[in-house]
């Protein structure tokens, strides 16, 4: 399948890049990734909790440590983590008088602290961070690509199903809840979603750039759009489009493919501004 898949890409993408396998796989994990993260970025944006994304990357540390040292694969100690500070998020901010920003903050900063002391404590851990940090989705594999085709399919589905109410949620929770919408099973699950969709993008841009595909391409499309269907696909737009320009990138000028990525959603962020600008 793999192998068919390859030649038909090669078919329609008679260029240099994209010639090696590795590149093959890059290209397909991107335009699976770049419009999840954009589809999900834009209800972050509406939500307000891009604080939140940042929380669920930097909890990365903790994971990808606690897989080392447990001698579990850290790809599956980091997803599990990251599934368990989203729920943490939400049970601690419905559970308690605190803001929503206040509840991320205390866990963020327990999490990245015990990560930090697994780090220091075992030495030579530090390197095992650099591909979660930086990203490397040049050594994606065939299976790699599998999960990421199951996860944008379930993304994807649960989008299309839950995507009004949660755009309701996001306008005003007390109205969403007085037209019968279920407010705490949705949030949940919304956290649960975003912490899977996050954690399963690590590998592809790194801890550090992650929540810039997530809130950048939302951004702009918030700047160039006046409606919510319009942000929705225009956000999708923006993020392949930089996304697949900033891999042709990162190819020739031989810098880390995430970086680039997160370049040209930003360069098309200020020019969503200067449009903004321009037509007011």
């Amino acid at each position: 399948m793999a192998e068919m898949i390859y030649g038909f890409m090669d078919m329609i993408l008679p260029f240099a890049w994209a010639q090696p396998d590795f590149m093959k796989r890059a290209l397909l994990a991107v335009l699976m990734i770049s419009p999840l993260c954009a589809a999900m970025g834009v209800l972050v944006v509406n939500f307000r909790m891009a604080f939140y994304a940042s929380a669920i990357s930097h909890s990365a540390f903790t994971g990808v440590a606690l897989g080392v040292v447990l001698g579990i694969d850290a790809r599956i100690t980091l997803i599990l983590f990251g599934l368990l500070m989203g729920a943490a998020v939400t049970a601690v901010r419905r559970g308690s008088e605190l803001s929503e920003d206040t509840a991320i903050g205390v866990l963020f900063s327990t999490s990245v602290a015990l990560g930090i002391a697994v780090i220091s404590a075992m030495k030579g851990l530090a390197r095992n961070l650099e591909p979660y940090l930086y990203g490397d989705i040049l050594t994606l594999g065939d299976q790699d690509i599998l999960l990421i085709s199951l996860l944008f399919i379930g993304v994807m589905t649960y989008i299309a199903i839950y995507y009004n109410r949660l755009v309701f949620l996001a306008v005003h929770e007390d109205l969403a809840h007085t037209r019968g919408l279920r407010v705490k099973r949705l949030q949940y699950i919304f956290s649960l979603v975003l912490a899977l969709v996050v954690t399963m993008s690590i590998r592809t841009i790194g801890i550090l750039l992650i929540t810039a595909l997530l809130i950048i391409p939302a951004a702009a499309a918030r700047n160039m759009s006046r409606s919510a269907c319009g942000m929705f696909w225009t956000a999708m737009a923006i993020a392949c489009l930089s996304s697949v320009f900033g891999l042709m990138g990162s190819y020739y000028w031989d810098t880390a493919t995430g970086a680039a990525m997160v370049i040209g959603a930003a360069a098309a962020f200020f020019f969503s501004l200067l449009y903004r600008i321009i037509r007011a």
